[in-house]
């Protein structure tokens, strides 16, 4: 791995967000603390990936009684735990002041807009999963599966107590291509407001080899958003930064996947995104 990647990757690795969590108001009567709790949080971590420190500062550690479950909701939207903290960012908020006010509740769990996650287990599951998938989309699973069980705890330990040489050693293997050849697809994940997230197959060069760049990839999958070259209407976010649509999608998946090994990109109208 170059050094000039090397310093790419540890770019996308140290994004943080500063989060303001408080109580919701139906919530006062949960806690005695009353002061909301500040963090810097990972862009590229799970939110229920940090709910120790919630409950430690609201709860003063103690376990939640049955029944109850910790979530998360921004202007009145649950936020949905198994996508990335920075996407969640990048895609509710609009000119949305720093720090970000998050809503903490206990109670009245949302079933039809929540998946439940009642521990770590869960989300690591879901992660271990997600690269999977990512491996065999770009691999045929070939690498991943050769691993052995300890790599594979030491990728999900090294997102979760945010170590970038601890991940970066195993998920390395992840990142590089076979026998030079560009991967047989990209996984990549794009989000827009109000919509579910669409994965479809993408193909980083063409059947003649040449490279497939962003704009060839979003005007495929999003013809109606993305329908000419100027691309004046929409823009495309990948770690809170506008890609420039020329840039191969074989080089943005190697440089700015997140952890899980998907590109997540969100798609905005280009007034909402404008800070």
């Amino acid at each position: 791995m170059a050094a000039d990647d090397r310093e790419i990757l540890r770019e996308v690795w140290q994004g943080k967000l500063p989060i303001c969590f408080s109580l919701a108001d139906d919530e006062e009567k949960s806690s005695s603390i009353r002061e909301p709790c500040f963090l810097l949080v990972s862009r590229l971590t799970y939110i229920t990936l940090i709910a120790e420190k919630i409950l430690k500062h609201f709860k003063k550690g103690e376990e939640l009684p049955e029944g109850e479950e910790l979530w998360f909701e921004f202007n009145n939207q649950p936020l949905k735990w198994h996508y990335p903290v920075g996407v969640l960012f990048d895609l509710l908020t609009h000119n949305t002041p720093l720090p970000w006010n998050v809503k903490i509740h206990f109670k009245n769990f949302p079933e039809d807009e929540l998946l439940h996650c009642e521990s770590k287990e869960v989300v690591e599951a879901h992660f271990m999963s997600s690269i999977k998938e990512a491996d065999i989309l770009k691999h045929r699973g070939q690498v991943i599966n050769n691993m052995q069980k300890r790599d594979h705890k030491q990728l999900w330990q090294g997102l979760q107590n945010d170590k970038f040489d601890q991940f970066w050693t195993i998920n390395r293997r992840l990142m590089e291509r076979t026998n030079e050849e560009p991967f047989r697809s990209i996984p990549l994940r794009i989000y827009q407001r109000d919509k579910m997230y669409i994965q479809r197959l993408a193909k980083p060069v063409t059947s003649t080899g040449e490279p497939l760049n962003l704009g060839h990839v979003l005007k495929r999958l999003l013809p109606d958003l993305f329908n000419n070259s100027e691309n004046l209407n929409n823009r495309a976010l990948i770690h809170g930064v506008e890609v420039p649509t020329e840039t191969p999608v074989q080089w943005l998946s190697e440089h700015l996947s997140h952890p899980d090994n998907f590109l997540h990109i969100v798609v905005l109208p280009r007034e909402a995104a404008e800070p």
